[in-house]
């Protein structure tokens, strides 16, 4: 049954990316009663998200894996390739799924698809009340928080979920700072036809400014992240089509044969941020209200995911059981469980992609062994897969 009042609820999601909408969605599922506050209009997004195989547990937990999958590409292997010019080179590579009993580490699936497949499912659910508007203020109280609208209304909830991205309103509302990294990089995304098959292996090449990573896509198909300096993304971004993808195939050693590059590309400047507080009176931040990361590993999405995961088990156990899900208790217990797992897999993060950019022969010798050794020593490499793959270590 919907709530009676759609601008009064238990939880308040502000952001419908897909960490928002899945966060929506659980809670709903669970008899929370839930408003979904969307923001501004979406434009197209052409570019994918390699989810693992933990967000995959959780998104078919909601039901949600069976619309979704025939969108999306297995990741069976994981190949690391030095494709650096320098003295001390790592060497290659390569992680299979069915040695830790996968099927895939995880599915690549284009993110226009993802979120329309989560906003059709969100928009059929009973005690989930969908508004169109963006948040213009917040102010949170003893026992709820008011969020004002720009339509000129109003939500009370006792629990806001801040899913509304690395600009997050609540977030500076709440007063949460955020530090922040900034790289001399700028990650340029792109989908290609290709003329030979991916065979579902993932392909990161390691060069002096950044991964170059294909990813598959269903078909002849794949994405790809291209990580430069800001000068070869001016330079590469000014070539047309044809020869764009020329270059894109030479980068990739002509692995996946002749490339045709299809419509849409991107370019994002490399960053780190991350807020320096998860939690807020009768707030909670998630996905990239709470942390960015450099597109290396596939880690950024999955992440908020796993967020998400945390507050829904936690809300929704909580509501159920005739509890407030705003209070103090629950909100520790949050950033309890989600501090460690976001420090360590950003702190990770960072320490690949300096290591990349790093001229010292220390740098590259450190990197190349810790390649060696998880190539080496199968107790390593398979707990490595299995977080990688946004597991536990078994």
């Amino acid at each position: 049954m919907a709530p009676s009042d759609p601008r009064q609820c238990d939880v308040a999601v502000v952001g419908a990316g897909p960490s928002g909408l899945a966060t929506a969605i659980g809670l709903a599922q669970r008899g929370v009663r839930t408003a979904l506050v969307t923001g501004p209009a979406r434009g197209p997004d052409t570019r994918t998200t390699a989810l693992m195989e933990g967000s995959v547990r959780f998104l078919d937990g909601l039901g949600l894996w069976d619309a979704l999958a025939p969108h999306a590409a297995p990741l069976r292997d994981l190949r690391l390739i030095d494709a650096t010019r320098r003295l001390v080179r790592a060497p290659e590579v390569l992680f299979r799924a069915a040695e830790i009993g996968l099927e895939a580490f995880g599915y690549n699936i284009e993110n226009d698809a993802l979120r329309g497949v989560l906003r059709e499912a969100a928009g059929g659910l009973p005690n989930l009340t969908i508004v169109s508007a963006s948040v213009e203020e917040a102010m949170a109280g003893a026992d709820e928080i008011v969020l004002g609208l720009d339509d000129g209304g109003s939500i009370r909830a006792r629990l806001a979920i801040a899913a509304d991205g690395r600009h997050s309103r609540l977030r500076e509302a709440a007063g949460i700072a955020v530090r922040s990294r900034a790289y001399p990089q700028v990650a340029l995304t792109f989908t290609v036809r290709h003329t030979r098959p991916h065979e579902e292996v993932s392909t990161e090449f390691h060069s002096e400014t950044g991964p170059f990573t294909l990813v598959p896509l269903p078909g002849l198909r794949s994405s790809i992240v291209c990580v430069v300096d800001e000068r070869t993304a001016v330079r590469l971004l000014g070539l047309d089509p044809s020869a764009l993808a020329r270059e894109l195939e030479r980068r990739a050693g002509s692995l996946l044969g002749a490339f045709t590059l299809e419509d849409g590309r991107g370019a994002f400047p490399l960053a780190a941020e991350a807020a320096e507080h998860l939690i807020a009176p009768r707030l909670v931040l998630i996905a990239e209200a709470a942390h960015v990361m450099p597109p290396i590993g596939a880690q950024g999405l999955n992440l908020g995911l796993r967020d998400a995961a945390a507050i829904v088990a936690l809300a929704g156990e909580t509501v159920a059981a005739g509890g407030d899900p705003g209070a103090e208790p629950l909100l520790a217990r949050y950033a309890g469980t989600r501090s460690r797992d976001i420090e360590t897999r950003m702190a990770a993060v960072d320490v690949l992609n300096r290591s990349l950019l790093s001229d010292l022969l220390p740098v590259q010798g450190m990197r190349g062994l810790g390649l060696y050794l998880m190539e080496r020593i199968g107790p390593l490499r398979r707990g490595l897969m299995r977080l990688g793959a946004g597991l536990r270590a078994a």
